[in-house]
């Protein structure tokens, strides 16, 4: 891969461009790739965003959010068509193409030149340029910095900086986690300046929560958590049957794990999540405890030192037993590895 600076040039003139993200959007894929959307447009390109599953419904308060296309049997031709007939590609907050299932393939095939914008760890060597930090807090952090390598800080508009800062916002834990460099809040200070309502965008995402979902914390608060204080780690574990009890939808569990990474004395926190086709894993951690090695190692994963996810195709029994055997281990494999 190329470094971005030599992609520059590729844009100065009108460009047919698909903007697309991992699957499961959080706030940083979405607001980067809405981010993204709106600066381009402003200069002309043809440009689509195309998410590889549904999100959930706090994010769709995004400018933008309207205009995504959502993979699914129905539209399936339709994003083929556009990957096809696209100049560039941009994927953000990814760098692993076997993650978007039915869209890998498009990709690869796609004759579109291929942009990667992200932070995680062991990208791979499928695009053709990119602009790839592991320091950085959030793509969405990376996505400011490829706006001003455009001398395009005067072009964010107030909607640019609601989707960026909400990113920010999200992957640095409210700004709580080590990620939150100087660099950091300088560049949400810029984005204030540019009109971003950090009110809005905070109400949007943490306080628009829904009934079922209140319920649902409170249940598995109570029923769902499991504690090992030996070992100083606590999980949850969700079934599919506790999603159809309380209704839940794409996004209802994000953020429990942090409960139970909240509890004294916890230094690794997971929960476990039943799904149609697999078995989900989220995995956060404190202080030099690395669980991108745990689930890159154990459950086809990876991630960030304090916050990765994996998958598993037993089932949920299983899985929880698989990890449950794995726990001893963690605090003397996974300390202090410098990641």
């Amino acid at each position: 891969m190329n470094s971005i600076d030599g992609f520059l040039p590729i844009l100065e003139e009108t460009k047919k461009i698909v903007i697309t993200t991992h699957p499961n959007p959080d706030a940083d894929a979405l607001g980067s790739s809405l981010g993204l959307y709106l600066f381009l447009i402003q200069r002309g390109h043809e440009v689509h965003v195309i998410s590889p599953t549904e999100y959930p419904d706090f994010l769709q308060w995004m400018p933008g959010n309207e205009k995504v296309i959502v993979m699914s049997e129905s539209t399936c031709d339709e994003v083929r068509s556009k990957m096809m007939d696209s100049d560039v590609i941009f994927c953000l907050d990814f760098s692993m193409l076997n993650r978007l299932k039915e869209m890998e393939e498009m990709i690869r095939s796609s004759n579109a030149v291929k942009v990667i914008i992200d932070h995680h760890r062991d990208p791979e060597d499928f695009a053709d340029y990119q602009l790839w930090d592991t320091n950085a807090a959030a793509t969405g952090e990376l996505l400011f910095d490829f706006i001003l390598l455009l001398n395009g800080r005067d072009e964010i508009t107030p909607d640019i900086a609601n989707c960026i800062y909400a990113g920010i916002m999200t992957d640095t834990g409210s700004f709580r986690h080590p990620s939150t460099t100087a660099k950091v809040h300088r560049i949400v200070a810029e984005l204030i300046d540019l009109g971003a309502d950090i009110d809005l965008v905070n109400r949007e995402i943490y306080d628009t929560n829904s009934i079922n979902r209140l319920r649902f914390i409170g249940f598995a608060l109570s029923q769902r958590l499991y504690i090992r204080e030996d070992q100083q780690i606590a999980y949850f574990v969700i079934s599919a049957e506790d999603f159809e009890r309380f209704g839940l939808k794409t996004g209802d569990t994000e953020g429990l794990v942090n409960y139970a990474l909240s509890i004294k004395g916890i230094v690794m926190a997971t929960i476990i999540i039943e799904k149609e086709d697999e078995v989900r894993l989220s995995f956060r951690s404190i202080g030099d405890y690395a669980v991108n090695l745990f689930a890159n190692q154990h459950f086809e994963g990876g991630g960030h030192k304090n916050a990765s996810g994996g998958v598993s195709n037993m089932s949920l029994n299983e899985t929880v037993e698989k990890f449950e055997s794995l726990i001893p281990h963690f605090k003397t494999k996974y300390l202090k590895v410098q990641v």
